[in-house]
Formats: C-alpha cells, structure tokens, sequence
C-alpha cells in the first residue's frame, strides 16, 4: 500500500495555491530520474560524460547549468558503482538542490558561512564553483552528520572547508561573513515521494510552526554574522509559505535586509510556483523537480 500525502500538507496546498494547483502538485510527488553534478575539482564535464558512455549509461544535458546531468535509465546504484564515483569526480545531487548555490555565485577570496552544511552538497558545490578559492565555514551540530560531512569534503577534494560540529546559531557574533548559505532545516514539503518504501511522513501543525521559528531564529542569526552590504541565499526544500515568504517578511524588515532578484537562466527551464514577494522563487515539483523555494537578501549599510 502506498503512502498517503499528510493530510495537512493536502489542506495547506489548496488553501495556499487553491485545489487545482494542489493536486498537479501533488502530481509531482513522484521518482526522479537520477541527476549528477560533475566535480570540476577533480575532473572535467567531458571527462565524466565518457566515463559514463563507457559504462553504457545514457545522459542529458541540463540547459542552465552545464555540470549537471541527468541519467534518465539508471538508479544511484549504477552511479555509486563506478569508480570515478568513489574518487569524487561526481556527487548525485537533485537539480533543485543544486540551485542555492547557483544563486550565491561564491567567488575566490570570500569568505562564505554555510549554516546547515550536512551531508555536503551544497558545500561542496560552493567549492567547486569557487575552484577551492573561497574560506567555507561549514556548521553541523549532529557529530554523525558533521563526520559524514567531512568525508563527502575530503572526497571531493574541498580543501578550504572548516567543518564545525556546532550549531551556527551559537557563533559568536563578532563573526562577519562576505556571504552566508542558509539552507534551513524545513517540514521536506516539496520533496515527497509517494513511491512503495518509504514511510509516511509526519506533518502536524505543532511541527511546521516549530520549525518555521526555528527558521527565523537561524535567518536572523544568518544576517547577524553577514556584512553590511553583502548578500546571503535562504533556501528550504518546502513549498509550505508558512517556510518561506512568511519567515522572510517576519525576519527581514528588523534585520535592515532586502530581497535582491534573483536572475539566472533556471528561471527560463524550471517549472515555477506563484510567490507573495517579488525576485524570490519557488520551484513545483514535477517529474524532474523537486519543490525548493530559493531568495537572495543583501544586508543594506547602516
């Protein structure tokens, strides 16, 4: 017997997007095809991809971002067996997972704080995209989850990544970073799968208010340990507004912050959600999306 979507996220969807839109997205509730995204620091996009023909694995292009692949034929387990997958010349990562990191453009020199780093993926893509140049601060307050962190770290080859095994909420303030990654702990709305196996998820309205506070207390850390005049990404993997644009207009006009638009050609290929704050984007969940909702906020100078 398949698992049932929670009722409330059932009551929620139609309240928030009206029934229709709820029920094409609970739609997308569904198994994806495997996606990669090719580690630069250890190989190259053509070097994985004749890897891949090699092993008789059939690959797609993804339009907005030439490290990512999709594997439309294969489960993880074809990937995982490959050897170049254990020499960390590839990480299996969702395409809306993959977005965060796209949107913050970490660059060489900055010094970048990642709040909830575990298991890597997105830490690991700061890495590669910043060709190993910028100082990452990565926090993870579960020790197994932080050790299981530092070992996706080591075998990708970030080697300017300070893991700390703490929660960031507890850094001290005088802390400053040129750019935060906030990928906030969240109810997982936009990522289930009504697929045989998987337990049924719980979802109660104590749990999704607890953990939007738990969001605003760890934002308004975020734009604490920011600069003044430089940006941070809050993502979650929710389409829940409670998660979102709520915890942004609840935390950002106290904290002298401000969306910035976010612009990148993803938005021209990703299935979108109607949002209440303008620049910000909520992707659906489709046959090839998981539900992610991504902001970019600058920190406005005194």
């Amino acid at each position: 017997m398949l698992p049932a979507i929670p009722a409330l996220l059932t009551e929620r969807l139609i309240a928030q997007y009206g029934e229709e839109p709820a029920r094409e997205i609970e739609a997308g509730f569904v198994r994806r095809p495997v996606t990669l995204r090719v580690n630069t620091l250890k190989s190259t996009v053509e070097d994985v991809k004749a890897r891949l023909t090699a092993a008789g694995i059939a690959y797609e292009a993804v339009p907005w971002y030439e490290e990512a692949l999709i594997l439309p034929e294969v489960r993880e387990d074809a990937v995982r067996a490959l050897p170049e997958y254990e020499a960390g010349h590839m990480y299996l990562q969702s395409l809306s997972s993959m977005m965060p990191a796209l949107v913050m453009e970490p660059k060489k020199g900055e010094s970048i704080l990642d709040m909830a780093a575990a298991p890597g993926g997105k830490t690991t893509q700061m890495a590669a995209l910043s060709a190993n140049a910028a100082l990452i601060t990565a926090c993870e307050k579960n020790k197994i989850r932080a050790e299981r962190l530092q070992f996706n770290l080591d075998r990708q080859g970030a080697t300017r990544v300070n893991v700390m095994c703490q929660d960031a909420r507890q850094l001290n303030d005088l802390f400053k970073f040129d750019k935060v990654l906030l990928d906030a702990p969240c109810t997982g709305s936009g990522t289930i799968l009504i697929a045989e196996g998987e337990q049924e998820r719980r979802m109660t309205e104590e749990w999704v208010a607890k953990t939007a506070a738990t969001q605003k207390s760890m934002l308004k850390k975020a734009l604490t340990l920011l600069s003044a005049g430089h940006e941070m990404v809050y993502s979650t993997c929710s389409i829940l507004r409670q998660e979102n644009e709520d915890v942004l207009s609840s935390v950002l006009p106290a904290m002298n912050a401000e969306i910035v638009p976010i612009e990148h050609p993803m938005l021209e290929s990703a299935p979108l959600l109607p949002v209440t704050i303008p620049g910000v984007m909520c992707v659906k969940p489709t046959a090839l999306f998981e539900g992610f909702f991504v902001a970019k906020i600058r920190k406005r100078r005194k």
